[in-house]
């Protein structure tokens, strides 16, 4: 079985969200910023934010010349803010190296800090409309069960992945990238993990569906908790510092997670590995590009 282009694209022209990276007159850089904040990221929480970075950092230059701290504080709660981290130097590259524009096609992207195969594709796709399969957890979950009957995905395989999606693109560009937020689209509204509303699908065949819905027969899926965890302790660590643009003494950052000093300890020390905060030489803390001279 196959996804039926003409059937996707159709229902996409007719119900696709108005999500504001998709409007015209976009940039590349807007769109290479909005697949970052996307990652792991629910769209709702991104589209302020990246309305805001649009406005205050339209071309990568204007974000070059920003301090890291101040991108940080921008990045506010969208979590993992690595990303953010790599996007400033991303930005320091494209500035430098490529005349403030964002390349077009995904071997010079991927060679872009931070940018893996799925962002390389995503920008090259969606901002230059380029014929190149784009594949996300929402797309393999589609053609895991249109074309092969599967009710979720196996393993990620870059190569069998995106070989499975580059056989379904439309043979022109214009549709084929048209076509793959499409299919991203279905799988984010239509075909999800938990509840998919195959009364709702617009697709005639689904291989899964004349299967009978088979059950998924792999080991079941980790979900992914937060409360607790190191992630969630990073978070308060770095909202100290985020509201603060002067180094804090230790005292502050301690109070911040009283239930496991040992889990407090290793998330701040996870931060200064990861290059987001920085201790000064009196032993204060700060933002990374904040800590003045360090140890």
């Amino acid at each position: 079985m196959s996804v039926e282009s003409s059937v996707l694209l159709k229902w996409y022209a007719d119900t696709a969200r108005d999500l504001p990276w998709r409007r015209d007159g976009v940039s590349a850089w807007q769109i290479l910023m909005s697949e970052i904040m996307l990652q792991q990221t629910p769209v709702v929480r991104v589209a302020p934010i990246w309305e805001e970075w649009v406005r205050r950092w339209p071309v990568p230059s204007a974000m070059a010349a920003s301090s890291q701290a101040e991108v940080l504080r921008a990045w506010g709660k969208l979590g993992y803010p690595r990303r953010a981290l790599r996007l400033h130097e991303c930005s320091r590259v494209l500035a430098e190296q490529h005349g403030d524009v964002v390349p077009d096609d995904v071997d010079t992207l991927l060679g872009l800090p931070g940018i893996g195969s799925y962002t390389a594709r995503a920008v090259a796709c969606f901002a230059y409309g380029r014929r190149v399969p784009v594949v996300d957890t929402n797309v393999r979950r589609v053609v895991a069960r249109a074309v092969h009957g599967a009710a979720e995905p196996g393993n990620p395989s870059n190569t069998r992945d995106l070989a499975d999606v580059s056989a379904l693109l439309p043979r022109t560009r214009e549709r084929a990238a048209t076509f793959s937020a499409a299919l991203m689209e279905l799988g984010a509204l239509i075909c999800t993990a938990r509840t998919p509303d195959c009364e709702q699908c617009p697709l005639p065949n689904c291989a899964w569906v004349v299967a009978g819905k088979p059950a998924h027969t792999g080991p079941p899926k980790k979900v992914q908790k937060f409360a607790g965890t190191d992630r969630q302790v990073r978070g308060k660590l770095m909202a100290v510092l985020r509201e603060s643009h002067h180094p804090v003494e230790r005292a502050r950052l301690d109070v911040v997670w009283l239930i496991d000093p040992g889990q407090r300890d290793r998330a701040l020390h996870s931060l200064l590995v990861d290059g987001l905060v920085e201790q000064t030489a009196d032993g204060l803390f700060a933002l990374a590009g904040e800590g003045g001279d360090q140890r």
